[in-house]
């Protein structure tokens, strides 16, 4: 079937498709975005019942491979040792994400010149800045200015509440001397937009029925549809179409009766993640494009980036917040930058989180055999049930071509497309980074109070975070596109997701990912008339 053509087509409706769409609705522009879920429902999150733990492990699981829903796709990762976290349908990732929402440093876009190795981004934090203020206005961001860890930037809203949890781990970081800063967060401390404050429910991970978390179902997308924007859900893209002069013509995708469309668009934007856009271009092959669309430099697919995480618990002898509030408080980026004293380039931050909740807390503590079955079971599970606080470790990764995404040649989805394959490798760098973080968060527990202190590196769990698999450049044999976010190969192709990044900091993305796209769309706005030269 063929649908009435459009002037662009946004592919995904997760953090940087929302973006996009919101901000070029202003060129009055016929603009469609085609998402692969759903809308969901509030009322339908885990914290509107006392199931919500079993439900996050179930339906709401960071894992496409858990959930299984019809909206998913399957992922074979059996070659990584971290596992893929996403999720499909309106609002993307950020409805199952915590909401930390730091920025880039400076220093992360000069990568090459500061340290020698990755490469250098062909913009800088500068570029971004007045991008990454419109997001934070956008999303509705909480914190506290004067963190000496960033230039200045000021925050929408006062911090979350450091509570019982920050508060103590706040006072091992003092002891030692070391760097904190409430954290930035996209949870709402006022009401802000139509969107209510944070009542600390704690649920934060299985989507925010309060809509105090800054989804982009609830802020991006409104305001997109009011100004003319469609989206269309349930709608899986198999591949991009090309004509003859090499130039995007379209997509042909499946709806939720499985019935092929075929939509023409004289753009085409990819805002489908560092697994699902490569896995869209390397499906759109043709005689022109044997190896998959966009992919003359081979790169499509290559120098996948994750944040390998350590996650180190301290227990605690006094009552402390429990799983109650958002899990963001502090961080201390006081390991942030390189330091030639120590055996790995690059850094991490730390993220303070509170405590896990009950079902968690016991599932945890039975798995490390904290927690035993038997006479002793609830002597013990008291011990550590709202006593047990701690943080993870974002350490950044740095590129390396064999770490990809490629087609798997059998698994395919429930459209008969092939699913992608996951092929990544822990680096010696990476992995003298996660030891240095875990025995630097073991100090500052210690300085805390804690009596004890357990840890899991890398977090087999931890691959929230996509990126690099079609990374920006101005060289076209060594990047897929350009400054601007355009296909060197293909003029009328763009990509705004976590792909296009060229070296993965050590902090969260989100908010790089959506001020690079609004980057982008400015881009585009400013070169409407020659476009595609």
């Amino acid at each position: 079937m063929k649908n009435p053509p459009v002037d662009v087509l946004i592919i995904g409706a997760g953090a940087s498709g929302a973006a996009m769409a919101w901000s070029l609705a202003d060129t009055r522009m016929r603009i469609l975005c085609l998402e692969q879920g759903d809308w969901v429902k509030p009322s339908d999150y885990p914290s509107n019942g006392r199931d919500w733990e079993a439900r996050q492990l179930a339906e709401f699981n960071f894992s496409p491979n858990v959930r299984a829903a019809p909206a998913d796709y399957p992922i074979n990762e059996a070659d990584s040792p971290i596992k893929i976290a996403n999720y499909n349908g309106v609002g993307g990732g950020t409805v199952l994400y915590a909401g930390h929402f730091p920025r880039f440093h400076p220093s992360d876009f000069r990568v090459r010149s500061l340290d020698g190795v990755a490469d250098d981004w062909p913009i800088d934090y500068h570029t971004l800045a007045p991008f990454y203020a419109e997001n934070d206005r956008m999303m509705g961001v909480s914190g506290l200015s004067g963190d000496p860890a960033y230039p200045p930037k000021e925050p929408m809203m006062p911090p979350l509440p450091l509570g019982k949890s920050g508060q103590t781990l706040a006072r091992g970081m003092n002891k030692l001397g070391w760097h904190w800063w409430p954290s930035d967060s996209a949870v709402a401390t006022e009401d802000y937009h139509g969107r209510a404050r944070c009542i600390n429910l704690g649920h934060c991970l299985g989507g925010c029925a309060q809509g105090a978390k800054a989804s982009t179902d609830i802020t991006y997308w409104p305001e997109a549809i009011r100004a003319g924007v469609e989206l269309r859900t349930r709608c899986r893209v198999r591949e991009i179409t090309t004509n003859d002069q090499g130039m995007a013509t379209g997509a042909i995708y499946y709806d939720a009766d499985g019935v092929e469309h075929f939509q023409a668009a004289e753009v085409v934007v990819m805002a489908c993640n560092g697994v699902g856009t490569p896995r869209i271009l390397l499906n759109s092959t043709s005689a022109r494009f044997p190896d998959g669309l966009a992919n003359s430099s081979g790169l499509v697919g290559r120098n996948l980036m994750f944040h390998p995480y350590a996650a180190i618990t301290g227990y605690f002898d006094q009552a402390l917040d429990g799983y109650r509030g958002p899990g963001n408080c502090i961080w201390s980026q006081e390991f942030y930058e390189t330091d030639r004293s120590r055996d790995f380039l690059r850094g991490y931050t730390f993220e303070f989180t509170r405590g896990r909740g009950p079902v968690i807390t016991a599932l945890a503590g039975m798995r490390s055999g904290r927690v035993p079955w038997g006479a002793e079971h609830h002597t013990e599970y008291r011990r550590i049930f709202n006593r047990s606080t701690g943080m993870v470790a974002i350490c950044e990764d740095l590129p390396e071509a064999h770490n990809r995404v490629t087609l798997d040649p059998t698994l395919v989805d429930s459209n008969g497309i092939a699913a992608p394959k996951i092929t990544y490798k822990l680096s010696d760098n990476s992995r003298q980074m996660l030891a240095h973080a875990v025995a630097r968060a073991t100090e500052a527990l210690r300085a805390a109070g804690a009596y004890e202190v357990a840890s899991e590196s890398p977090l087999a769990v931890g691959g929230w975070h996509l990126m690099g698999t079609a990374r920006m450049g101005s060289d076209p044999t060594r990047s897929v596109v350009n400054e601007w976010g355009r296909s060197h190969d293909v003029k009328n192709l763009f990509i705004v997701d976590g792909s296009i990044f060229v070296t993965s900091a050590g902090v969260n993305p989100t908010a790089t990912i959506q001020a690079l796209t609004l980057y982008i769309a400015d881009a585009m706005k400013k070169r409407l008339a020659n476009l595609f030269d």
